[in-house]
């Protein structure tokens, strides 16, 4: 029950019932309602047809069954995508991104998925403006790493080197850190070792 706390504390409030008014209802301490809502316990099984009564709901909404659902359908688009890239099928995978933002059209995985897919192509404008906009919507620390480390090739492809030094000084102490990085921009490689950097960061190759 993943997202009980919070949906039970949203319905509640929804509802302009206190929690001592749902320990009322269902015969329990408000103390209990207090830990169900930090996410410190939760209610027995056997409790959840009525708290869903309560709020005029069914147990799927209550759990967070939808979200979950939501969860597992992007994951599963990612999934699809990514073996089209390793296959390297890139037509199809961005196909699968672009239609994913017509249902998803502000996740930034979906954003940045579709951004991945275009710098492989060799679209940077679009991958750069794309990057631009889903890493400031991204709370996933390594994929705003992965594609910023991605975003510093892309502008020095892009007659960007500045910027790519820039955004290289700024990059975290990871795999796509500025150690690594940094140098390689310095040198001044060639657009093939460019394009080559792209793919191991993106798809995670050597």
């Amino acid at each position: 029950m993943l997202y009980f706390a919070e949906n039970l504390k949203k319905y509640r409030i929804m509802k302009n019932l206190t929690q001592e008014d749902i320990a009322g209802y269902l015969n329990i301490t408000p103390q209990s309602v207090s830990k169900w809502e930090r996410g410190e316990t939760y209610p027995d099984i056997t409790l959840l047809p009525a708290l869903a009564n309560i709020f005029n709901t069914s147990i799927d909404p209550l759990i967070g069954m939808d979200t979950i659902r939501a969860v597992e359908a992007r994951r599963h688009i990612h999934k699809k995508a990514n073996n089209f890239m390793r296959s390297n099928q890139l037509d199809e995978a961005e196909k699968v991104y672009r239609d994913a933002l017509l249902i998803y059209p502000t996740k930034p995985g979906m954003i940045l998925g579709l951004a991945g897919v275009l710098a492989l192509k060799g679209n940077m404008e679009e991958a750069i403006e794309l990057i631009e906009k889903g890493l400031p919507l991204s709370d996933n620390e390594k994929q705003k790493a992965t594609m910023r480390a991605a975003l510093c090739f892309l502008y020095l492809k892009h007659g960007e080197a500045e910027k790519a030094k820039r955004l290289a000084s700024e990059l975290p102490h990871t795999r796509e850190s500025r150690e690594a990085i940094e140098p390689v921009i310095a040198n001044h490689p060639s657009s093939a070792e460019i394009e080559q950097h792209i793919k191991n960061i993106l798809l995670g190759e050597e």
